[in-house]
């Protein structure tokens, strides 16, 4: 089979006519130049040139062959650099897994902003909860995920990528609808907690601040999602605690209410990736959501 040298010679010498010349722009002497088209005229069983002690021109072959050879030269030269732009980061695709409340408010937006920093980067989203994503990441189904606690687990990486407070969801006519609460106020109104989980560390952490605060909400239902929570409040079956991230969230009769619940008591997104992920598209998105996640939360 021919090589890529052998297009190089033979697209210079059609396009100059001309094997001095040719070989000038090649920075070769006529010899090795004449032997490569004489090679590659072997490979193919066809005369490409007509030559004469004063001119040389391309056969029906060869004017044949020289579109067919640009395009192969082209297709070549643009594989080099998709190449080098796949190990720069520039391009390539990632899997990002996430868990449903991280779509509220700050992962649209960082995703967006990191999609203008790294546009040739396929970004592909699917939500999964914090389980399924441990899952999918020591399966390699996913490069990256946004989970509620880190997988430590030797051949992981994680960092937080968000922490912050948790505020009060209270039905619209509730007596704790207006004005500032305090944690004591809590004491024996009907609540809605999250349900426990390994993968879930928010019940033992606002169960532990209840306890810690020697309060105790009735406790009505046990729940594993923002959403499903917040639609139980809209409905006035009781109080709950949620993200901040989640009073982004509208319910005709939510209202969110500001409260401290003491040092310690956020709630937290991390990024989570195997630390063998090769995917260098990976390494260049991370940069890129810590950016923009930092545009969000400059704090």
């Amino acid at each position: 089979m021919f090589e890529l040298a052998q297009l190089r010679c033979f697209t210079t010498v059609a396009t100059e006519l001309n094997f001095r010349r040719a070989a000038e722009r090649l920075n070769m002497t006529q010899p090795p130049l004449s032997r490569q088209i004489q090679l590659l005229e072997h490979h193919l069983g066809v005369s490409l040139f007509t030559r004469s002690t004063r001119s040389v021109a391309l056969t029906a072959a060869g004017r044949a062959f020289f579109a067919e050879a640009q395009s192969l030269l082209e297709q070549a030269q643009a594989a080099a650099l998709s190449a080098k732009r796949f190990a720069a980061g520039d391009i390539g695709s990632v899997t990002i897994s996430f868990v449903a409340s991280a779509v509220y408010e700050f992962l649209p937006q960082v995703i967006a902003e990191a999609r203008l920093k790294q546009p040739d980067i396929r970004i592909s989203l699917s939500e999964m909860n914090t389980y399924q994503q441990h899952e999918a990441l020591r399966s390699r189904r996913i490069d990256l995920g946004i989970a509620r606690s880190a997988l430590r687990q030797p051949g992981f990486e994680s960092e937080c990528l968000v922490r912050e407070p948790f505020v009060l969801a209270v039905p619209a006519g509730h007596r704790l609808a207006a004005g500032p609460v305090q944690v004591g106020n809590l004491q024996g109104e009907p609540f809605l907690m999250y349900a426990h989980s390994a993968y879930q560390p928010w019940n033992e952490l606002l169960t532990g601040m209840f306890r810690s605060a020697r309060v105790a909400p009735e406790y009505v239902q046990w729940l594993g999602s923002s959403l499903t929570i917040l639609a139980l409040v809209n409905a006035g079956m009781g109080l709950a605690l949620v993200p901040r991230c989640a009073s982004s969230v509208v319910f005709r009769n939510v209202v969110f209410r500001d409260i401290d619940l003491g040092p310690g008591v956020e709630s937290e997104l991390h990024l989570i990736w195997g630390a063998d992920n090769d995917n260098p598209a990976l390494l260049m998105l991370l940069d890129a959501l810590r950016g923009a996640m930092r545009g969000v939360n400059p704090a």
